[in-house]
């Protein structure tokens, strides 16, 4: 008698980080995994390319940063991590100021040298607008920190990062905006923050290890042939092409990257400045050498421009407004009646996810599942 047992126990589509940690964690379980990509490398939007002996991060900055010890150390145990500390520089029409608003950036702006000066400016700027029910984002953001901040350094940079006018978007957007008053420049309130010493491809390296894998391979020119090869598929594209757009697209922001390389060890002091004037049509320029510290002779930097997107570009951004949440519901519901796929990660759930976020969700799928 033949037996019908395929000859993997998981197809994995897609080796992000989603992909990468699933079948780490399947291995461990002695199941046999096939992770394949269109792409023709791993590691999904992590991947970096070296130039000059510098890691370069393709699909944007991606600085790992979380509060979650078990997350922490599960990382830590496959490669090791710096102690970059994220701290962006904001450059408005040639002025520079210090990022997250802090008591470093209320100085530069204004002068004042105590909390107390700092909290009473921003006060006076908000009552003297009078703003009690925001209609919008602008609305919104000069009713939470008054309006030099707002003009200097939120309005540019946001309206080119949603290619809209403030005005046009929803208040809801910004429903916070952090403010500090002590003179502290780390973007990020995790506990635990830095890069993998040697670049993320060293990650999923680790991740991947003894994982078969193949790249240049799309699954939706032959689905049925590679869902043939397993028994469960785990699926971290779009969830919307996996039925056909049956429903239609869901809809994404999308970002366009322009590198240089320049003969010069230092360009800018700092591996993340954003511009948050309207006229400069790119948002940040990334020094990549400074997320690793670098002391190479020449330096590579990325110009990084927000775009709408359509077919053939990378999605990056699912803009969860109402109308796509309700079309990702309509899809979801489909995926929730699917016995033999499992669906994960940013483009499968239509979520926006920070790499521990995305860890913790493959963990966890992970622990139920296998």
């Amino acid at each position: 008698m033949t037996s019908n047992k395929k000859e993997f126990d998981y197809l994995i589509v897609g080796a992000g980080l989603f992909g990468s940690v699933f079948a780490h964690e399947a291995k461990k379980k002695g199941k046999k995994c096939l992770v394949i990509d269109k792409r023709n490398h791993l590691g999904g939007n992590v991947y970096c390319e070296n130039v000059e002996d510098i890691n370069v991060h393709k699909y944007g900055a991606h600085i790992f940063h979380t509060s979650d010890k078990r997350i922490w150390d599960y990382v830590n145990n496959l490669v090791e991590f710096n102690h970059y500390v994220n701290s962006p520089i904001a450059n408005y029409n040639g002025e520079l100021f210090n990022l997250p608003f802090n008591m470093n950036t209320f100085y530069q702006l204004w002068g004042v040298k105590t909390p107390e000066e700092a909290k009473n400016k921003i006060e006076e700027e908000i009552k003297e607008l009078n703003i009690t029910n925001p209609q919008n984002l602008e609305e919104q953001a000069i009713s939470l920190v008054g309006k030099d901040i707002y003009f200097k350094l939120i309005k540019g940079y946001t309206e080119k990062q949603w290619g809209r006018k403030a005005t046009d978007l929803p208040a809801f957007i910004i429903k916070r905006l952090p403010v500090r008053f002590t003179f502290d420049n780390n973007y990020f309130n995790d506990k635990y923050q830095g890069i993998p010493i040697g670049g993320y491809n060293k990650l999923v390296e680790a991740l991947l290890d003894g994982v078969e894998t193949m790249t240049d391979q799309d699954y939706f020119e032959d689905n049925e042939k590679w869902n043939a090869k397993a028994e469960t598929v785990v699926f971290t594209g779009r969830i919307d092409e996996f039925y056909g757009f049956k429903y239609g697209k869901l809809n994404y922001r999308s970002l366009k990257f322009e590198n240089q390389t320049l003969d010069t060890e230092n360009f800018q002091g700092n591996a993340v400045v954003n511009y948050t004037d309207s006229e400069t049509p790119y948002t940040r320029i990334i020094e990549h050498k400074h997320f690793e510290f670098g002391k190479q002779k020449k330096t590579v930097i990325t110009k990084e421009y927000p775009q709408e997107w359509e077919e053939g570009k990378e999605p990056y951004y699912p803009v969860n407004d109402t109308l796509n949440n309700e079309l990702f519901t309509k899809y979801k519901q489909l995926a929730d009646q699917e016995t033999n796929v499992i669906f994960g990660g940013r483009l499968a759930e239509y979520k926006y996810y920070d790499m521990h976020q995305i860890i913790g969700s493959a963990l966890k799928k992970a622990s139920d599942l296998i």
